[in-house]
């Protein structure tokens, strides 16, 4: 059974750093793609930041510059290091995990909220 658990989520203020972390047991984290999707207040899931097994990441356009997914395989666990934090961050942010030969994501965590404080 593949679990996913995330913490590091809070109140910041506009211009702040969060670490988002992802533990996740049942799986060797460097077997599966590991994404970040933030899903704002009445808006859908959106893709953030992702890390493949061979450790190629990706990011949203809206990303690149203030936010890095890393991946930590000792502790199987993936960060998202968020810096520069806005307002329009402020969402519940899951991180998601599939196979590499899969397009969707079959594992998901409850979500870890973040709010941002103008």
């Amino acid at each position: 059974q593949v679990q996913l658990v995330e913490s590091g989520g809070g109140l910041v203020q506009a211009g702040g750093s969060l670490r988002l972390s992802c533990v996740i047991s049942g799986h060797t984290v460097s077997g599966v793609v590991v994404s970040w999707f933030g899903q704002a207040p009445g808006q859908g899931r959106e893709f953030v930041a992702g890390i493949s097994g061979g450790g190629t990441t990706y990011y949203a356009a809206s990303a690149k510059g203030r936010i890095t997914i890393s991946r930590d395989n000792a502790k199987n666990t993936v960060y998202l290091q968020m810096n520069s934090l806005k307002p329009e961050d402020t969402a519940v942010y899951y991180c998601a995990a599939r196979e590499g030969s899969s397009a969707n994501y079959k594992y998901w965590g409850q979500g870890t909220q973040v709010t941002v404080s103008s």
